[in-house]
């Protein structure tokens, strides 16, 4: 999908060295699945100690596939 922002010029050219792109459209597409990617697993850690398992280890590596 096709769309227009206004990011800084400073900003874009430091995303652009950080992520070594050839192209500020795959920088900036490189920056956003970045940043979709970590919020995924900072709710994936915000349920540690939440899920309860009742099988244990050992139980769940020996069963049959």
């Amino acid at each position: 999908m096709r769309s227009t922002v206004t990011i800084d010029s400073r900003d874009l050219e430091e995303l652009l060295y950080e992520t070594k792109a050839r192209s500020k459209a795959s920088a900036v597409h490189e920056a956003i699945s970045e940043y979709l990617q970590r919020k995924k697993i900072d709710r994936i850690k915000t349920l540690k100690g939440k899920l309860a398992f009742a099988a244990d280890w050992d139980d769940l590596r020996h069963r049959e596939r």
